[in-house]
Formats: C-alpha cells, sequence, structure tokens
C-alpha cells in the first residue's frame, strides 16, 4: 500500500484516525496505532512481517539486556551482536543475488542466484532497530521496557517503508505522552496535502518525460533531449521521496509525533556537501553518526572517512555496482570540495550553485541505470550525440510550460529568502493559514482525479 492510493487514503488513513481518536488511553491508541501499522506492512506481502517482528524482538531484547547488565564486557558483546545480525539480515535479503553473481563472475561457478524478493523498508527498519541498541548501548536514551511502546517506535506506518529514519531519541517522550492539538493536527494536514500534491502531480508528471526520453533507444536521442530526460529524473526523484517525507511527517504530526526534516531544498544547493546536507536528512545524519565519526571523523584520516561514507551509502541505494559507482563519485566530489574549500568560497555562489547542479543532475544517470552499457551509451548521447532535435521535444518543453513553472516554485527556498522574521514571510504565512482549508479540498481534489485516472503511481524509495 501506497499513501498516494484511493485504497490508503479514502479507506485506511480515515479509519485509522477515527479509531485511535475514540480510544480513551494513551495504552489503547498505541495499540491501534501498532495494528493498523503491521495491517499496512502485511497489505501487499503478509510473509515479511515475520522478519520485521524477528529484527524488532531481537533489538528490544538486546536493548533491555545492555541496560540490565551495564558493567563488563556483556553490553559489548550484546551490542556487537545487534550489529552483525542486523547486517546479515539486511546483507542476506537485499544482496545475496548481488554477492552470488560476483562470486559466479569472478570464480567462474555456476552458484543458482537465491532469487530472494526485497523485503519493503528492510534498509530504513533496520537502520531504526540497529540506532536504538547503539544509542541504548551508548547510554544516550532510555531503554524502553514495554514492548508494544518499542514496536510503535519501529512499525509506525507513516515512516515504516520509506523514512525518513527516526531515531528513538526523537520520539521515545511522545510514544509515552503526547497530545495532539488542533494547531498540530491542521499542521500535519496541510502538509500531508503538500506532499501528495508533490508525489502526484510533480513526481508522476515527470516520470511520463522520464519514460519518454531514457526508456528508449538513444541513438535516437540528440544530446539536448538526453540531459532533458536525466533532468527530469532529478525532479521525479526529488519530488517522489519529499513528497513522500511530507506526508509521513504530516500524519506523524496528526498522531501527536514530531518529526525531523528530512528534506530542505536540496536544488538550491551551492555545493555537494551542501546538497547532501539538504537531502535524504535522516540518512546523512545515520552515517555520520554511526560511521563517520567513529571512524574518525574531521579529527583524523578524513578523506578516508569521507569516502567510505559514500560507498556505503551508494551500497546501500541497491544491490548493483552502479549504486557503488554514484557513492564513490560523491565522495570523490566531496574529498575534492574540501580540498579546494579556500579558492572554493572566493567563487561567486552563482556559480557555485551552477557547478553543483550540474554535478548533480549529470549523477542522476550513473543512479539511473543498472546495466554499465546502458549507462556507457546513455554517456555518448549525453555528450556527443549527432542526432538532431526531436520536433516532439519542442512540443514537450512548450506543453509542459506550466509543470515546470511549478517545479522551480517549489524549489525555491522560500524561507531562506524571506526567513520567519520578515513582514513579507508573516503576510504570507496569515494568507497560506486563511486559506489552507480551500487549497488542501483543491489538491486533494485535483490528485483523487489523477489516481484514479492512472495505473503508474510507485514509490521510487520503496526499492530501495
Amino acid at each position: 500500500m501506497v499513501f498516494s492510493s484511493l485504497v490508503f487514503l479514502y479507506f485506511f488513513l480515515p479509519v485509522t484516525v477515527l479509531l485511535y481518536f475514540l480510544m480513551p488511553s494513551m495504552r489503547l491508541k498505541n495499540f491501534i496505532l501498532l495494528l493498523f501499522s503491521l495491517i499496512f506492512y502485511a497489505w501487499g506481502e503478509p510473509v515479511w512481517i515475520v522478519l520485521l517482528l524477528f529484527s524488532s524482538v531481537l533489538d528490544f531484547l538486546i536493548g533491555r539486556g545492555i541496560d540490565t547488565y551495564r558493567n563488563g564486557i556483556l553490553p559489548k558483546i550484546l551490542v556487537g551482536a545487534s550489529v552483525v545480525v542486523n547486517l546479515a539480515l539486511l546483507m542476506t535479503f537485499k544482496y545475496a543475488d548481488f554477492f552470488t553473481s560476483n562470486f559466479n563472475y569472478v570464480f567462474g561457478t555456476d552458484v543458482p542466484l537465491p532469487g530472494i524478493t526485497l523485503p519493503i523498508g528492510i534498509s530504513f527498519y533496520t537502520f531504526q532497530t540497529l540506532s536504538y541498541t547503539i544509542d541504548v548501548f551508548r547510554n544516550q536514551v532510555p531503554v524502553q521496557r514495554k514492548f508494544l511502546n518499542y514496536m510503535v517506535y519501529v512499525s509506525m506506518f507513516p515512516q515504516l517503508v520509506a523514512g525518513p529514519i527516526v531515531r528513538y531519541s526523537e520520539v521515545a517522550g511522545a510514544i509515552d505522552n503526547r497530545r495532539s492539538d488542533w494547531n498540530m493536527i491542521r499542521s500535519g494536514l496541510n502538509r500531508f496535502c503538500v506532499g501528495l500534491f508533490k508525489k502526484v502531480v510533480l513526481a508522476n508528471t515527470a516520470s511520463i518525460l522520464v519514460d519518454k526520453y531514457l526508456e528508449v533507444q538513444f541513438g535516437i536521442l540528440s544530446s539536448p533531449e538526453a540531459w532533458f530526460g536525466i533532468m527530469m529524473f532529478s525532479v521525479q526523484i526529488y519530488f517522489d521521496f519529499s513528497g513522500y517525507s511530507d506526508m509521513a511527517i504530516g500524519m506523524g504530526r496528526v498522531f501527536g509525533f514530531t518529526m525531523l526534516e528530512n528534506f530542505k531544498h536540496p536544488y538550491a544547493a551551492i555545493s555537494v556537501a551542501d546538497f547532501y546536507k539538504r537531502w535524504h536528512m535522516s540518512l546523512g545524519r545515520f552515517f555520520r553518526d554511526y560511521v563517520y565519526i567513529p571512524l574518525g571523523g574531521n579529527r583524523k584520516f578524513q578523506y578516508r572517512n569521507i569516502l567510505i561514507v559514500w560507498l556505503l551509502t551508494g551500497f546501500w541505494h541497491g544491490a548493483s555496482w552502479n549504486f557503488v559507482l554514484w557513492g564513490g563519485f560523491f565522495g570523490c566530489c566531496m574529498v575534492i570540495e574540501k580540498m579546494c574549500e579556500g579558492p572554493l568560497s572566493q567563487v561567486p555562489r552563482v556559480v557555485r550553485h551552477g557547478y553543483t547542479l550540474v554535478l548533480i543532475v549529470f549523477s542522476r544517470a550513473i543512479f539511473y541505470f543498472v546495466d554499465f552499457a546502458k549507462l556507457k551509451e546513455f554517456m555518448v548521447t549525453l555528450f556527443a550525440s549527432s542526432h538532431p532535435i526531436n520536433a516532439g521535444f519542442v512540443g514537450d518543453i512548450t506543453g509542459f510550460s506550466f509543470f515546470f513553472v511549478l517545479v522551480v516554485l517549489f524549489c525555491i527556498p522560500w524561507q531562506e529568502i524571506y526567513p520567519p522574521e520578515s513582514r513579507l514571510h508573516q503576510k504570507c504565512q496569515r494568507l497560506y493559514a486563511a486559506s489552507a482549508p480551500v487549497l488542501n479540498l483543491l489538491m486533494l481534489a485535483l490528485c483523487t482525479v489523477l489516481l484514479a485516472d492512472d495505473t503508474y503511481n510507485p514509490f521510487i524509495y520503496f526499492r530501495f
């Protein structure tokens, strides 16, 4: 089940919210939230709920064990077991075919591929349960002694299958004691509707152009058309994932949880490092706190640490060498930026912004094409196509002009240009507060019409 489906919008979510607010106690509210989260997860592939429960029970018991036996070597053994088992599960269910096929290639064997289906959300909930045991071991969060409350943290459906990666410290207090007042509910509904609009109207529209220009024989494309196609994939993946995050954060607010932001207008960045401080921020925080800093962070071997983190970030995204190459590309970009930090600071902001966008859009080709032969063919088209521009390309530019205007408007960091203390910002906030109910209904109606007429509506990040 996806958020941008009619079943979710008009059946699952209303029933969940209604039953949740009818419950008289926090314990019963948590029970409803857990029950419907498990139904949500089991909707598509019920068998994988066993894996979710196994991982959750394991880390719940390990957390209790670490807290009970604080002294001696046992806590280190327990947290080590958590790391090993969680990563082993991730490697088995996400990377088994990858490792087997590479083993066959290197050693000339013919070992059958396991053919294990990727459990939805395993990359996200594995990091959540793992961060919990590590934080309990570091004595940074109190252990959760109630299994029901712990499962609410792990399986809460707004963030279960595609993030944001929520740390236990961010929601620990709210699990036992939270209140959904009208301002929080209204804010959550506004955020949800904006996210739904970004997904259904912007991301899905961009996907039409992506298929038209990237799922073709590249010999018939000109270089401008190839660049346009990969730009549209950059638009699609941003509004797909940021729209999902907006909806997750919005629903979290309705239920009384405040989740940290996951995107902060990344296409306004002025460097590659700045871009990834704004993009999928919860994943960046995870790798910073559990990989980069333990390796030495900025204190020692900084360049090595950056490269390791980015190779792991790439590999986290998928069981294919193109993701490793993509991670290595950005690792190198960030090392070069670090080495040239002084000279780059003197370059005009508009130039830094321009080179950042070019690198980001270029990198999407590495991210998109799993097949290296297709990637090579596309790169040739991107830089050296001799094919003339097709007549339909001009028609797409003009026919989708209103869509492009919306994309630009949603990418501009208005709050950075006009901060909250500015008079214009405050006027716009008052205007938006007054018109939000009408805007939400219009966005919901438009999305409903589009969803009723469209069969292609996936979330890209489900496959990661």
